[in-house]
């Protein structure tokens, strides 16, 4: 379990709407160890340990991205003692995609830049970008073989709106991404538990009612997006943190966002039933 204070400027105090919301970040800020990074490394070690094909997967086009990413990942401080095999050709570049997320609190997906064929839009000589592997341990209710070899439009397609919303946008900002350059942004949802493996064969149970404050939590999920200048891959890093729900209190931008949430959004987070109680008692405690 991780759990940090909430930061109000997270979230705008508006109606729910999709937004890109990216700011200017640094990949090696976004994978340093936090002061939970002992506990969160040793539950991803077991978790490959139990089962690595469920949570790791590299497909043949993303085999330079991996290699291009471990070399220049290499020098970061936290990988000093990093096992040597990560850098030895003797061992499979999949085994040692895995001894580099061991070494990471956050999850992380390989895109790798597809030219379109049958272009679709105005912006047809740009890239579309399709998963070609990653490490995913703590997964929020999805599968990354699910995800394999779909473009990122696709891997939205079960997420009411989204596409409508921001999918020209999304293949935009991924095709203009520039090696050096990094994007931060943040998502949010509601869990009953604070588990940071959340994969769906685990059948962790959701809220329901009559809701308990301890049986709520803020499910915050920070992502990271940079590029690789040699194969024009792109990483996106995923960390995942809790705050429980006493702690969400005094924030109206959660409650009103609940509020205004559409109903189809609301039956895919599963919180359809219990959206008014989750926002009064975030009233109640104000």
């Amino acid at each position: 379990m991780t759990s940090i204070p909430l930061d109000p400027q997270s979230f705008s105090d508006e109606d729910f709407r999709f937004r890109l919301g990216t700011v200017p970040g640094s990949p090696e800020e976004f994978f340093a160890w936090s002061t939970d990074s002992a506990a969160v490394l040793a539950e991803r070690r077991a978790w490959f340990a139990a089962n690595p094909l469920r949570y790791a997967a590299l497909l043949p086009e993303g085999a330079a991205i991996a290699q291009e990413l471990m070399e220049s990942v290499a020098s970061w401080p936290m990988l000093r003692d990093a096992p040597r095999d990560l850098c030895s050709p003797g061992v499979s570049l999949f085994e040692r995609l895995v001894m580099l997320s061991e070494q990471w609190e956050p999850d992380f997906v390989l895109l790798a830049p597809r030219r379109q064929t049958s272009p679709a839009n105005s912006h047809h000589d740009e890239p579309l970008f399709t998963v070609a592997g990653g490490c995913v341990c703590f997964p929020s209710a999805w599968r990354l073989t699910d995800k394999l070899g779909q473009t990122v439009d696709q891997v939205h397609q079960p997420v009411p709106q989204l596409n409508s919303a921001l999918a020209s946008q999304i293949d935009r900002l991924l095709a203009r991404l520039r090696p050096g350059k990094c994007l931060v942004r943040s998502n949010w949802g509601v869990c009953r538990l604070p588990e940071l493996n959340q994969h769906p064969e685990r059948n962790l149970p959701t809220i329901q009612l009559p809701v308990r404050l301890e049986e709520a939590w803020l499910r915050r999920e920070d992502q990271c997006l940079f590029a690789l200048p040699s194969t024009g891959g792109i990483v996106f890093g995923i960390r995942v943190t809790h705050t429980s729900w006493p702690d969400v209190r005094r924030n109206r931008p959660v409650a009103r966002s609940l509020r205004t949430m559409p109903l189809d959004m609301l039956d895919y987070k599963r919180l359809a039933d219990v959206r008014e109680q989750l926002a009064q008692l975030l009233d109640d405690n104000v």
